[in-house]
This record gives structure tokens, C-alpha cells and sequence, in this order.
């Protein structure tokens, strides 16, 4: 028997695939209708993350619909602080909320038990793996310990995260060993991910790009890179995405010192410097998610330019951020069917 054909996997191995394969970030969200329905059922948000029935539910209604080449669980980068007992919890139309941290709380965090409070998710993994049509990668994830960091500091989002990077400059040792915790446990999180089934993790950093040149190192590359370390120590074959939102010239040694297989890349980036950064290894991204919500001209030109530009390397497609929840479901038929090369 033939073995199964993984197109994302193959571009993580560094081949270049043609039509290159699609993902899309925040593919199963509030664009969709179906989604919606789902999501009003579920109760809370964390109700849906920890639910393995509806979060597979949720992770395979734009499979059905698409049929992207991979599919991403869905869960939340915040489900780590919520295992620490941070109080984690959404509030509908500003976001995610918890108790802040300080310096005496971080050197109390307990990380005993946080996989034991994430088992749901990787029931969750098992069941969509299963579901899943076998030719489709499944890609587990988390948010990076910067990133997810900012949200501890602060106990919500911030526009630039100052509160996470005042921290970093008045109590260094506690912001470092905040993130060195934080690096551990979502290394332990991505084994379980991989363990359950997933093929591939992708670590999100989605506040890279706040972060000046010498905070971006220690903030933003040290964690990745032991995450990526201690992974790769444990489950030699594993593939790791990594995506610094707005990281911009720094993402020209970003591959090299977390140790990534592949890089995503925000919309922000200049196709001529993506091309660059794909002559080390394999790129995704990086369309403007207001494109998709566009659509037309805008959104056919978005991807013609992305093609011509990188489709002749290893490229996952996908967009440069997650989508939004103004997409209308038609575009993103629009985008795939550009993509595959079905209306050109």
C-alpha cells in the first residue's frame, strides 16, 4: 500500500510541492457560520477548548468545507496560564482576562499538573486525527513565552505590551525565569500534541514585533529555541514551525537560532526579502488577511504575487495573520480555488 501523501509535511522536509499546499491561521473561527453555531452551544470559550467533541467539531468544519492541506487544533495559546490557576477567562467583545502576576507569584508557579489540566486537548488531538482523511497534516501548537507572557504581566491584551516589557526591565530575573517556565511547559504541551497524533507544531508569537534587538533575543529567540531543543531532544523527527509576528529584519537569523524547520511570515514582510529567507528552508504565509476579506482583485493579486514570488521554493501557503471574523466564507473559496489554480 502506497504510503499516505502529506503535502505540508513534504514542504517541512524542504520539498517544493506545486499548487503549494493551504492553511490557513484561524481557519476554524467566527467567519463561519458554523462555527458560530457551535460556539454558542458550547457555553464559554474555554467550555469549547476543553469540550475533545466540539473542539474537533470546530477544527474540522473548514476541512469539510475546503479541504485545506492541514488542520490546526483548536485551543487557545492562553490554556497554559490556565492550567497555572491564573484565573483565565474571556470576556465577549474585549478578550481574554486574568489575575495579573508579579514577582512573588512567578517564583511561586506550580507547573505540576498543568498537562494533567490540558489532557482534554489532547483527547482532542486523538479524535481529529482519527477524523481527519488521512492525506491531511494535523498541526497542534502554542503561543510562545513572550507572547503569552505579555497576557500574564498585564492580565489582558495590550496595544504595545508595555506592562510586559516594564516588567522585563525592573525585575529581570523573575521576567526570565516567567519565561523559562513557560518554555518548559509548552515544550512537555507540543510532546503530548505530537504524541496524541499531531504531525507538526506551530508556536505562535504573535508580540515579536514590539520587542527592540536585544529583547527579541532574550524574549523572544532564547525561549523558541529551548522549546524548539527540548522537543526535538525527546521526539527527534518532530517538525516545528515557527511564526514572530512583525518581527521583520530579525527573521533573517530567526530560523537558524531557534532551530525551526519553518519560519511563518507576517504580511508586513517584502516578498523580495521572503524569497531571501526561503533560500534556508521552507516560508509560510504571507497574504494580507484584509485581502481575504476583500476579496475580488485585491485578493486575486495578493496571491498571484506570493505565488510568482515563492512558489517555485518550499512554501506552505497561508495567510499572514489569522483570519477575520469580517471574511466572507466565499472569498476563502476564492483564495483556494486561486491557489490550486482552478479559476485562472
Amino acid at each position: 500500500m502506497a504510503a499516505v501523501r502529506r503535502k505540508v509535511m513534504e514542504v517541512l522536509e524542504g520539498s517544493t510541492v506545486s499548487p503549494p499546499p493551504i492553511w490557513l491561521m484561524r481557519q476554524a473561527g467566527r467567519y463561519l457560520p458554523e462555527y458560530r453555531r457551535t460556539r454558542a452551544a458550547a457555553g464559554s470559550f474555554l467550555d469549547l477548548c476543553y469540550s475533545p467533541d466540539l473542539a474537533t467539531e470546530v477544527t474540522l468544519q473548514p476541512i469539510r468545507r475546503y479541504a485545506f492541506d492541514a488542520a490546526i487544533l483548536f485551543s487557545d495559546i492562553l490554556v497554559i496560564p490556565d492550567g497555572l490557576k491564573r484565573n483565565v477567562h474571556f470576556v465577549e467583545g474585549s478578550g481574554p482576562r486574568m489575575d495579573p502576576i508579579d514577582e512573588d507569584a512567578i517564583m511561586a508557579l506550580a507547573p505540576e499538573g498543568v498537562l494533567g489540566h490540558l489532557a482534554p486537548v489532547m483527547q482532542a488531538v486523538r479524535q481529529i486525527r482519527a477524523e481527519l482523511p488521512a492525506e491531511t497534516t494535523l498541526l497542534g501548537f502554542c503561543g510562545a513565552p513572550w507572547t503569552v507572557a505579555t497576557y500574564m504581566i498585564a492580565g489582558h491584551g495590550t496595544p504595545d505590551q508595555a506592562p510586559a516589557r516594564l516588567f522585563g526591565y525592573r525585575h529581570p530575573k523573575a521576567f526570565a525565569h516567567l519565561l523559562a517556565v513557560l518554555a518548559d511547559l509548552s515544550a512537555d504541551y507540543l510532546v503530548a500534541q505530537i504524541d496524541a497524533g499531531a504531525d507538526a507544531v506551530q508556536i505562535f508569537d504573535s508580540w515579536a514585533g514590539v520587542l527592540g534587538e536585544a529583547e527579541f533575543e532574550a524574549y523572544a529567540v532564547a525561549p523558541v529555541a529551548r522549546i524548539i531543543r527540548s522537543v526535538k531532544a525527546r521526539r527527534p523527527q518532530a517538525k516545528v514551525i515557527a511564526f514572530a509576528k512583525g518581527a521583520g529584519l530579525q527573521l533573517a537569523t530567526y530560523r537558524q537560532k531557534t532551530g525551526a524547520d519553518m519560519i511563518g511570515l507576517d504580511w508586513s514582510v517584502p516578498l523580495s526579502f521572503a524569497k531571501d529567507l526561503q533560500k534556508d528552508g521552507p516560508v509560510q504565509g504571507n497574504l494580507d488577511p484584509m485581502r481575504v476579506v476583500s476579496g475580488g482583485k485585491a485578493l486575486d493579486e495578493g496571491i498571484d504575487a506570493i505565488l510568482e514570488a515563492l512558489g517555485q521554493g518550499p512554501l506552505v501557503f497561508n495567510l499572514g495573520h489569522g483570519i477575520t471574523p469580517a471574511a466572507d466564507p466565499d472569498h476563502v473559496t476564492q483564495l483556494v480555488d486561486r491557489v490550486r489554480g482552478m479559476h485562472r
